[in-house]
């Protein structure tokens, strides 16, 4: 059960298990919402060097738009039209989602483990929420898109097949490669050898004039520290 996240003590919080029907669906609603939105985000990002794995998440943003559709019908029939505005952030210890900008700087592989991840939380989020259920209509939804949420993995390995072949996958993967090698590999490279030449030149200076090992190594220790410093400020 999602409750044993909770936190006490934190009251601005709901507990999952102090939750409504009315409110488990909203909440329901708005996840959805959501998924679809990190879902097209990513599909943007990567649209330009990686078009096929964005058709594949753009066909993961439309199913999140039909879960989300049959919930607000679900919704509607019980509660009326308007739908109490409850999110994830309000409920202690429920799923929570990495920041887009964080995911998408760590690669294509990254992003496939994170959507990976969203659906094997957003599955067992249905599964919680089913148990809690006593109308039988929401009970059945609920199972139902527990059950599609388990299948995402087939569906998303249907949409690669669709729009991701064998070579096209290669391609992008050689692509990210490259653009890893980029991003973090060739900054490291050069950042060690001007960090070397930076730090080691004053020692050397130090050691020939004066001779003297501990003058020697509080210079050194003077000059990686500010090395340091100065790569922080720069990467920051």
């Amino acid at each position: 059960m999602l409750s044993r996240f909770s936190i006490p003590g934190f009251g601005a919080k709901r507990r999952f298990d102090d939750l409504s029907e009315q409110e488990i669906l909203a909440l329901a609603i708005s996840s959805e919402e959501e998924d679809a939105q990190i879902y097209r985000a990513y599909a943007g990002k990567l649209a330009a060097a990686y078009p096929r794995s964005a058709a594949v998440f753009e066909g993961m943003a439309a199913t999140e738009d039909e879960h989300r559709r049959r919930l607000i019908e679900a919704y509607q029939r019980r509660f009326g039209d308007f739908i109490i505005p409850i999110r994830r952030e309000h409920v202690a210890g429920y799923i929570a989602r990495n920041p887009v900008w964080l995911v998408e700087n760590l690669g294509l592989d990254r992003v496939r483990e994170e959507a990976a991840d969203m659906e094997r939380q957003a599955g067992a989020f249905y599964i919680a929420a089913a148990a809690r259920a006593t109308d039988a209509d929401t009970r059945k939804l609920l199972g139902d898109l527990a059950a599609a949420e388990a299948g995402h993995e087939r569906e998303a390995n249907a949409l690669a097949a669709e729009h991701l072949t064998e070579e096209g996958r290669g391609e992008e993967d050689a692509a990210a490669h490259r653009q890893f090698v980029l991003t973090w590999v060739q900054p490291g490279l050069a950042g060690l050898m001007d960090g070397s030449v930076s730090t080691l030149a004053p020692i050397f200076a130090t050691a020939f004039a004066t001779q003297n090992p501990w003058t020697t190594f509080l210079v050194g220790l003077s000059a990686s520290i500010g090395a340091g410093i100065s790569m922080g400020f720069t990467e920051a």
